[in-house]
């Protein structure tokens, strides 16, 4: 279903940038250091199905499959043109990824398929409904006892992040991101445990990282 709030933003807001992601995410903001602590954190065992939502060129996506070749993992974005970049990088390296053009908010995958959900940097791409709905969805496709593990933008931990957080709430729809306001969302998607794990320091602003749990007697 699409809704009047349903807007699509690419990958860097416009189209004619999508070409600049990639370095502006490895030198802006800090790339390695970031997803390598979401891999650690998604604590991936052999075997599971795992979802990079919003997957954009596919860095996760293939670091994930890089440091768990037994799981099979799944890449989802709304913006053809980087998938295409995703799918070529995935071919180059040799690496089997299922690939698919969809929208967080309406997942087109059965309950219960996932046993991680990991999203970097795409929640604050969407406004407030478009987040609780995403987090319902993601909610909807684990399985009992998995776990989404979310780095975005969160709030302020120190004076520096405060102030540049004043300018960072300007862009796109992080707002609800700097307020805190994600662990409520996670609450009331259905999420039995969820909390922020850590946070770091971009030149863009404060990033946060969350892990959230579906409860293993919950069924989609």
């Amino acid at each position: 279903m699409t809704h009047k709030s349903d807007p699509y933003i690419p990958a860097l807001r416009f189209d004619w940038l999508t070409p600049l992601y990639d370095p502006v995410l490895k030198w802006g903001m800090q790339e390695d250091r970031f997803k390598q602590q979401l891999i650690a954190q998604a604590a991936i065992d052999p075997h599971m199905q795992v979802l990079d939502l919003g997957c954009g060129t596919g860095t996760l996506t293939l670091l994930l499959a890089q440091t768990h070749p037994q799981a099979r993992l799944y890449g989802l974005d709304g913006d053809s043109a980087v998938l295409d970049i995703a799918v070529a990088k995935a071919r180059s390296s040799g690496i089997e990824i299922a690939w698919t053009q969809g929208l967080s908010f309406s997942l087109p995958y059965p309950d219960n398929t996932f046993q991680r959900v990991t999203a970097s940097l795409m929640l604050h791409h969407l406004n407030r409904e478009q987040k609780r709905r995403t987090l319902r969805e993601v909610w909807r496709v684990l399985s009992p006892g998995g776990e989404l593990h979310i780095v975005d933008f969160g709030p302020p931990h120190t004076p520096l992040t405060f102030w540049v957080s004043r300018i960072t709430r300007h862009l796109e729809e992080t707002a609800d991101n700097l307020d805190g306001l994600l662990p409520a969302f996670l609450a009331e998607s259905g999420f039995a445990e969820n909390a922020e794990t850590n946070h770091l320091t971009a030149i863009v602003g404060p990033l946060s990282l969350y892990r959230a749990v579906k409860a293993a007697d919950r069924a989609g």
